[in-house]
């Protein structure tokens, strides 16, 4: 059966998962999780990366910021490309770069050739993330099917992060750094053999010309956005580079709006970003991902120093979050189900700031660990509620042939709120511990840390506010025809 017979059969009314949903979700969902535990797998072990290649402690962070700048700043526009040149082909591509990249990376003998693979992994990150959930969106109906599949899908990319924590620990203390890379190669062999077998090709019957002012103008916008919120987190937010960075990220996109408006065949047209679901829907997920991934940022600093973790130790910490996340994206689909998925977030949200709020009170013994694992846990379970509500929201009431530019969005948000979250928190502990005389001494770092922590629950409380006033519930999305390849 053909994309376009599949989407039409959905949109008919189908609420039935057959065998080649089932085979279609479980590679979708391998490549996804592998992405996401590629974002973090490194953070552990990045003391022996350096004394593995060459690198000095100052330009360790390279490593993760290299990746992070592909990630973000070329994912809208791969997402685009999925839409008009085959979500499918796009897909392949990327998980090839990703198996290419990871080898390179664990045979790397230089700093030179490891940010290369880590570019190539951020490059494939920004093709697969979007074409994976275009693909996912459009293989199962508007509904409960793809409620539930974009619940799974959620819950293994934030189970993804946790676990990359872990891993990276595991790898590197039995085996070696490298297969923190060389694990991505036999995964990406395995998706590349059964993907063109199962997954089915799509593009429009009449290829619109690829708006390159718009490609240009958004991808140098978020490269210089991530580079500057990267800056600031790393030095101040008053550094030339930061301010220089998210000055032109803000003047970019300012023109890459402009453009949008003006072009015959846009990369994003404007009526899209005018839709509160997908407006809104982006602007919570964005958050969504910025205040959880900041807060395992926080809560690393309060596990290693004050109550004196190893790195190893604070990862598996971790693990009770993993769980919660995992069990959010299971429940997800019902939540949604019950109330809907702007009610889905507003709760989430709320549930959220309730688990989050008491971890500002964290003390400076082991004893504090009881409140940590549980509020860690619901919090995670919270979190992908409401991560689960963005997805459906965002890629809901928009017809097929858009659902790549959707996942794009999606994708996007999700980046850059990894990628904005820990500077804007590592700020707030920074600026606590020189208020506190500048000695970084453990009880300076468990007062930033508890400051850092109450701003992140008001930030989860503003956003269930704003989505509870201004999300809408999409529309259903029209049904359209497409060019099977």
């Amino acid at each position: 059966m053909t994309s376009v017979d599949q989407t039409s059969a959905a949109h008919g009314g189908a609420t039935r998962v057959t065998g080649r949903h089932r085979v279609v979700l479980l590679l979708l969902l391998s490549a996804s999780f592998t992405l996401a535990v590629d974002f973090s797998i490194l953070n552990v072990a990045l003391p022996e990366i350096g004394s593995g290649v060459g690198f000095g402690l100052e330009n360790l962070q390279w490593v993760a910021t290299t990746f992070a700048l592909c990630a973000a700043g070329f994912t809208l526009l791969f997402g685009r490309i999925g839409d008009l040149f085959g979500r499918r082909r796009l897909f392949l591509i990327g998980m090839a770069l990703l198996g290419a990249g990871s080898l390179a990376g664990g045979l790397a003998t230089s700093p030179e050739l490891l940010l290369m693979a880590r570019a190539a992994q951020g490059l494939a990150t920004a093709a697969v993330t979007p074409a994976a959930l275009s693909l996912l969106t459009t293989s199962f109906p508007e509904g409960p099917l793809r409620d539930r599949a974009l619940g799974l899908n959620g819950a293994l990319m934030a189970a993804g992060f946790t676990t990359g924590a872990i891993l990276g620990g595991v790898l590197t203390d039995l085996l070696n750094w490298r297969w923190a890379f060389f694990i991505n190669v036999p995964v990406a062999v395995a998706v590349l053999a059964v993907a063109p077998l199962v997954l089915a090709e799509s593009r429009p019957a009449q290829r619109p010309r690829l708006d390159i002012p718009g490609a240009i103008t958004v991808t140098l916008g978020l490269l210089a956005l991530v580079y500057g919120l990267t800056a600031a987190g790393e030095h101040s937010w008053t550094d030339t580079r930061a301010v220089a960075g998210l000055a032109g990220g803000v003047v970019l996109l300012a023109a890459f709006w402009l453009v949008e408006s003006r072009v015959a065949a846009p990369l994003v047209p404007v009526p899209i970003l005018r839709r509160r679901s997908v407006a809104w829907g982006n602007v919570a997920g964005l958050l969504a991902f910025a205040t959880e991934t900041s807060l395992v940022f926080l809560l690393t600093l309060y596990l290693q120093k004050v109550l004196g973790f190893s790195p190893l130790a604070a990862g598996l910490s971790f693990a009770v979050l993993g769980a919660g996340t995992v069990l959010g994206g299971m429940i997800a689909p019902k939540v949604i189900g019950w109330v809907g998925n702007k009610s889905a977030i507003v709760y989430g949200f709320a549930a959220q700031t309730a688990a989050t709020l008491p971890l500002a009170l964290l003390g400076p013994t082991s004893g504090w660990m009881t409140l940590l694992l549980v509020a860690t846990f619901l919090g995670g379970v919270a979190n992908l509620v409401a991560i689960v509500g963005f997805m459906v929201t965002a890629t809901s009431g928009l017809p097929d042939h858009e659902q790549g530019l959707a996942g794009g969005l999606a994708t996007m948000s999700q980046q850059v709120g990894i990628t904005m979250g820990i500077p804007i928190m590592s700020a707030i502990v920074s600026a606590r511990v020189h208020g506190l005389g500048g000695q970084e001494t453990a009880s300076s770092v468990l007062d930033g840390v508890g400051t850092a922590i109450f701003v992140n629950a008001l930030l989860c409380l503003a956003t269930g506010v704003l989505a509870a006033l201004f999300l809408r519930r999409p529309a259903k999305a029209p049904v359209t025809q497409a060019t099977t390849a």
